[in-house]
């Protein structure tokens, strides 16, 4: 059994009289160990998904239809008792805003002990300091930033903290919406490594939401592309960014630059813009800005395609094993 296995997840958002959908049948099985990293353009649904996941949207806006099972349980059904028990002790999240996660008038290391006295009764103000001190030294910070304000902090070193923070339990599960877009390169590379010395040492499955594809082809497995709430691809890192089947990923690494080859490349953006989510074409949500797109592809609805190599690929003009709706 996957450690999550999300079935036709759906997010429509109020809009006055009509719903607008954000997400659209998301459909991806994530087995324990993996680490997961989900790209794709700003408003392409990425953290709306991670957010329904573990219904953080707001009640009143967001409707959220579909399943998500963790560990057999169904995040999305589950009631609110049941997931409050669930989140920080099985399953976490680092924001990708670290300023706003603190209180701007309270000592960082006093918030996160009285956290975890809070979620562990019984434990004295001495264990709390001493569980919190672990932690801070488990992301590379040094004890002194226990008595610190958030203020006072580097904006890699509130990320940092954000992360400790989310490992307080030991999470099965660890979701980064955007945890190091608004980071320098080293600080950024250096939080990505010790992410990932801390996935194997803890034995967590980790989660990236990101618009940056050199972050997902650095630190992941696994890569699902998403573009107006749509997943076109997914699959194994290297054979998705090495060797990309839909058009749309192949117009996300060719407007990268690539530093690894003698000769240099021009950019190559993709023409045009996101469609208006209230209005998406019947065909390919891609296809107005596809230089392949056809009459079929404005057309008609588009089905998920397997791959020989394992891969899923949303688009008419490839081949394959048509899946069966599950």
């Amino acid at each position: 059994m996957s450690l999550l296995s999300i079935r036709d997840l759906c997010v429509d958002y109020r809009a006055g009289d009509r719903n607008v959908r954000a997400v659209d049948r998301f459909s991806l099985d994530i087995e324990a160990g993996d680490s997961l990293g989900i790209v794709g353009e700003s408003g392409s649904g990425k953290s709306t998904l991670v957010l329904a996941l573990l219904r953080l949207l707001p009640k009143n806006q967001a409707i959220i239809q579909g399943e998500a099972l963790f560990e057999g349980q169904d995040l999305i059904s589950m009631p609110e008792q049941t997931l409050n028990a669930l989140r920080w002790q099985e399953l976490s999240i680092v924001f990708q805003k670290a300023m706003n996660s603190f209180s701007p008038v309270h000592r960082v290391g006093y918030m996160m002990r009285d956290i975890y006295r809070l979620h562990c009764p019984g434990k004295s103000k001495e264990e709390g300091r001493a569980r919190v001190e672990e932690l801070l030294d488990m992301v590379g910070l040094p004890p002194r930033v226990y008595a610190l304000y958030p203020h006072e902090l580097s904006g890699g070193m509130m990320q940092r903290v954000n992360i400790a923070l989310s490992l307080m339990f030991n999470p099965k599960l660890l979701i980064l919406d955007e945890a190091t877009t608004a980071l320098d390169v080293v600080t950024q590379t250096q939080i990505l490594e010790e992410i990932a010395a801390l996935e194997k040492k803890l034995d967590i499955t980790r989660v990236m939401v990101t618009h940056d594809i050199s972050v997902i082809a650095s630190s992941c497995k696994n890569v699902a592309v998403l573009y107006a709430g749509r997943c076109l691809e997914t699959g194994a890192v290297e054979k998705v960014l090495l060797d990309p089947l839909h058009p749309y990923t192949k117009g996300l690494i060719n407007s990268f630059p690539k530093h690894n080859t003698e000769e240099k490349e021009p950019l190559r953006s993709i023409p045009g813009s996101l469609p208006d989510l209230s209005d998406v074409p019947p065909g390919c949500v891609f296809a107005p800005r596809c230089e392949l797109a056809q009459d079929r592809c404005v057309e008609e609805a588009v089905e998920t395609i397997l791959t020989a190599d394992g891969r899923r690929v949303c688009c008419h003009h490839y081949g394959g094993e048509r899946l069966a709706e599950q």
